[in-house]
């Protein structure tokens, strides 16, 4: 039952998986500034592997830093250099940090071998390696040979059987990082030993990507609430008209299958939540911040308008539920909040939430971004780094580089 308390790791090489999958600057200007090369515009998820990184040098560890950036596909692809993810590491640590030419080789394994304790060597984008993503068992055994000692600390990529995250795994001593053991205890916490009332919001734009979600919850939950482009195809499955608002006959056939797991009373029974869809809207005729918009009283959108929000009715609703949970979970903005017109749904839900007494859990990338644009990033108890390892694992499905850490002995 290793923990990364166990791992012996002063003066060893530690191989860490991190996900520093981060946005890059994009402006021209910011770029020549820096020497030509792009800076990171969002340092959140480096932020997040801090604690384990941190830990660990003090610990007097060799850190041997693995990440991919972007969607290379095997090749070397120069814009998706991790150049500017090792630069801001630097700033953020202040320690020795060194940018490897690449992902393994002889150069990689000689600047490993000169580590010295507390100092960090960062690979390559490891997806410029086809071996990465076929989960190559000699990509994998390359990789290991350059450190004692591995903890896997990217979360973001658990729900992929990767040659950083699954092969290494069997040719090291292994433990999770302080970012993954945390992102899967509490995850598993809130749906096998949640305070109650556990309250999950659901939004988004396809009923199709999240109903495994919607049924997970639908079980174990008191209340699940749907917004975003999402409720439509559960007004439509309740006879309402919905206009041009996104709603596909797939979606339908999955919102008409979640309504009749869920609860037919005004209260949550046993294995059935209640489900709540909302009862009025904010409606556009088309999608863009200068089109014609009001507030609509129901929900039957008329021909020719698209629905782009929840309402105001809803909004407080909603939040009137999230204020009594014990334990809320949510994933996906109520509507295009991009667009001033249309934000007033998910700012809102993302005040409640934040006020929230229980418990609060936020997944998902749109979701982060909300929080971050009202300024409430740092209001909730836990932002998931994961996206879809996030939804998978709240699916019920194995994570195939949680369960590899476990095959290795990792207790979470």
């Amino acid at each position: 039952m290793r923990s990364i308390d166990e791992l012996d790791v002063h003066g060893k090489r530690v191989l860490v998986r991190v996900d520093f999958n981060v946005p890059l600057e994009a402006d021209a200007g910011a770029q020549a500034s820096a020497g030509g090369v792009p800076l990171v515009s969002d340092d959140t998820r480096i932020a997040a592997a801090l604690a384990t990184i941190e830990e660990l040098r003090a610990r007097g560890a060799r850190l041997v830093l693995v990440s991919h950036l972007g969607r290379p596909k095997g090749k070397r692809v120069p814009e998706l250099s991790m150049a500017p993810v090792a630069d801001r590491l630097r700033e953020l640590t202040g320690a020795k940090v060194t940018l490897a030419p690449a992902v393994v080789g002889e150069e990689v394994t000689a600047l490993a071998e000169e580590l010295r304790d507390g100092e960090i060597l960062v690979l390559e984008n490891v997806r410029f390696e086809p071996g990465e993503t076929s989960n190559d068992p000699e990509f994998a055994a390359e990789l290991a040979a350059l450190a004692d000692v591995y903890v896997d600390d990217a979360f973001g990529v658990a729900h992929r059987a990767h040659a950083s995250n699954e092969g290494v795994t069997h040719l090291l001593p292994s433990a999770a990082g302080r970012l993954l053991e945390r992102e899967v205890k509490t995850l598993t916490g809130i749906l096998e030993h949640p305070a109650h009332p556990l309250v999950a919001i659901v939004g988004g734009a396809k009923v199709a990507d999240k109903i495994k979600v919607i049924e997970r919850f639908l079980a174990v939950a008191d209340v699940v609430m749907i917004g975003g482009a999402m409720c439509f195809p559960f007004l439509c499955a309740q006879g309402h008209t919905v206009g041009t608002s996104l709603c596909d006959e797939e979606d339908v056939g999955h919102a008409r299958s979640a309504l009749a797991r869920a609860s037919d009373t005004h209260a949550p029974q046993p294995g059935r939540a209640r489900l709540l869809v909302p009862n009025d809207l904010v409606i556009g005729e088309r999608l863009a911040a200068d089109a014609p918009h009001r507030v609509l009283d129901g929900v039957e959108v008329p021909r020719g308008w698209m629905g782009l929000d929840i309402g105001p009715k809803t909004v407080e609703r909603y939040a009137g539920v999230i204020a009594s949970a014990g334990t809320v979970f949510w994933n996906g903005p109520m509507g295009a909040f991009e667009l001033e017109p249309y934000a007033g749904g998910t700012r809102a839900v993302a005040e409640a939430v934040a006020k929230a007494p229980g418990l609060t859990v936020v997944g998902g990338g749109d979701s982060a971004a909300a929080l971050a644009l009202f300024g409430l990033e740092h209001s909730v108890d836990h932002l998931s780094t994961g996206g879809g390892a996030t939804l998978e694992l709240v699916e019920g499905n194995v994570l195939p580089g949680v369960e590899a850490l476990q095959a290795a002995g990792v207790a979470f």
